[in-house]
């Protein structure tokens, strides 16, 4: 047996414990996935594990990614969704119950928004945007549609998280003043490649949509578009919006007040354009956050390598991903206190409890664990910090109206323009 197909049978058994008709006796739940790559498929495998989902139909504009979905979904069930090339067709078609949408960054406000016109219920991969209107925008429409719109912060479910966030608000880690959320990551410089024509089978051009369309680099697609700035935010929206989210979960605050970030390229000397390090100040109300990455120098000599340091007057408390969460007592003689993460495979996640919740959500017509609106002001965190660093200098954010006041500059930043003739959602 396969270890993709014991994973699978593992999460179906552990599904079967809270699987419960979605909507009553009318048959399992129709459901696409746009956007068929490595994220996307471990998602879809959530679904399919549920008990409760058919794969009514793929999309994706690789077709070497489409057909080994498709392979891959025919040799876990008995399904026989159809493929599409155009999310618009897939959903005109094939009127899902249920869109997951994994593709990159800069599709997922298109893709969403058709998704929830159509009448679906939207799981998204988080960061949700490409730019801070477009957040607006999705959150808009889900509630228009009165639609369940869950992002994929599964970090909302982990178990670990879910204790660590008690001890959290508890209060024992006392009045905390200042959070350091930060990843750093093992590499070296990189070498440039010169440009390529498209693999065969890639619409390059639909795959670039409302972003520009710019040469294909083989570093590019399918995984590493997260560092061209055209299509992601670097690693301050990839990593940067699940502890911000985090962040967000453990204080009353909704928004930062003013934002400041330095970030550059010393050691990056490849294709991409994203900063190999970064350094954000967020000012809240009654605390500071500050974000740092780098893409370099990756070491054992630092405690942890990710995840959100919070600095309390009884302590210090880690809220960690693969080393659990840990409480360092200001009291030398108080002990540390830890707790193991519980985390699925493949790649350490916890997608089966968060698919678990957005179906529970949208049964019960409840908000999910991790609502659109929860990750529109995480995702806007990490772009207000990406925002400040293309200007230069802080910015004050007015988060209530979404805007920065007095700075045209800066508010031409929440938005870009679309690459015809895809149009910019309207909010």
């Amino acid at each position: 047996m396969s270890t993709e197909r014991r994973i699978f049978l593992k999460s179906a058994a552990a599904a079967a414990g809270w699987a419960v008709p979605l909507f009553g006796q009318r048959g399992k739940l129709r459901t696409v996935l746009i956007g068929s790559g490595w994220w996307g498929m471990n998602i879809l495998y959530e679904a399919m594990a549920s008990g409760e989902c058919q794969v009514a139909g793929l999309c994706d504009v690789d077709s070497s990614q489409l057909d080994s979905a498709l392979a891959r979904v025919r040799k876990l069930s008995s399904d026989q969704p159809a493929v599409y090339r155009d999310y618009r067709e897939l959903l005109a078609k094939e009127k899902p119950d249920i869109a997951i949408i994994a593709t990159p960054d800069h599709w997922h406000p298109l893709a969403a928004i058709a998704a929830l016109k159509a009448g679906a219920h939207v799981y998204v991969e988080k960061p949700i945007g490409h730019t801070i209107r477009e957040g607006r925008a999705m959150v808009n429409a889900a509630r228009a549609a009165g639609r369940v719109v869950q992002v994929g912060l599964h970090r909302r479910v982990s178990p670990h998280n879910v204790a660590g966030m008690e001890f959290l608000k508890s209060g024992k880690v006392g009045k905390i003043g200042m959070v350091r959320a930060f990843v750093h990551n093992a590499g070296g410089p990189g070498q440039k490649t010169p440009p390529a024509d498209p693999p065969q089978g890639l619409d390059w051009d639909f795959w670039c949509g409302p972003a520009p369309l710019v040469p294909f680099h083989k570093n590019m697609h399918p995984r590493g578009w997260r560092n061209f700035l055209h299509f992601g935010n670097g690693t301050l929206a990839d990593w940067g919006v699940h502890w911000f989210d985090q962040i967000l979960w453990w204080t009353e605050e909704k928004y930062p007040k003013k934002i400041f970030s330095t970030a550059a390229r010393h050691i990056r000397e490849d294709n991409t354009d994203a900063p190999d390090h970064q350094v954000c100040s967020y000012e809240f109300e009654s605390f500071t956050a500050v974000w740092e990455h780098r893409q370099f120098a990756g070491n054992e000599a630092e405690k942890s390598s990710v995840g959100v340091y919070f600095y309390g007057t009884e302590g210090t408390f880690h809220m960690g991903w693969l080393d659990g969460w840990t409480f360092y007592p200001a009291r030398k003689s108080a002990p540390v206190l830890h707790q193991d993460p519980r985390l699925n495979q493949p790649d350490s996640q916890n997608i089966r409890e968060l698919w678990a919740d957005f179906l529970a959500a949208a049964k019960s017509k409840r908000r999910p664990a991790a609502d659109i609106e929860n990750g529109h002001r995480a995702t806007n965190i990490s772009l207000l910090g990406m925002l400040s660093w293309k200007l230069g200098r802080s910015v004050r954010w007015d988060g209530e109206k979404e805007t920065i006041p007095g700075d045209a500059e800066a508010n031409r930043l929440l938005s870009r323009k679309y690459r015809g003739p895809w149009e910019y959602p309207k909010a």
